[in-house]
């Protein structure tokens, strides 16, 4: 999924960029920049179908590539529907087939 990061950039500067999810989750997800930020940086994501914008800190750096650097993010308050996806359901779906 495509989303619009915006924040500070490693030197400072302020940053916005088009960027790609690696991994989503209810509670942050995992991008890939291009521009690199430092950890714990605050960044402000949007989800460009919605318009909802979630703020979120940076709690992960993967090695800079190619294609830009994997960075773990953190929502600061829970957004379950925020990428549109139902999570609830999926948790649910996993511990019924554990119970059997």
């Amino acid at each position: 999924m495509r989303v619009q990061a915006q924040g500070r950039a490693h030197n400072r500067k302020k940053f916005r960029e088009t960027c790609e999810t690696v991994v989503v989750s209810g509670h942050g997800g995992l991008l890939l920049l291009k521009h690199e930020v430092d950890d714990g940086e605050m960044l402000v994501i949007t989800n460009p179908e919605t318009q909802e914008e979630q703020e979120c800190r940076v709690v992960y750096l993967g090695d800079p590539g190619d294609k830009g650097q994997r960075v773990g993010i953190e929502f600061l308050t829970p957004a379950p529907r925020f990428w549109g996806v139902d999570f609830k359901d999926a948790a649910l779906a996993d511990n019924s087939s554990a119970v059997h």
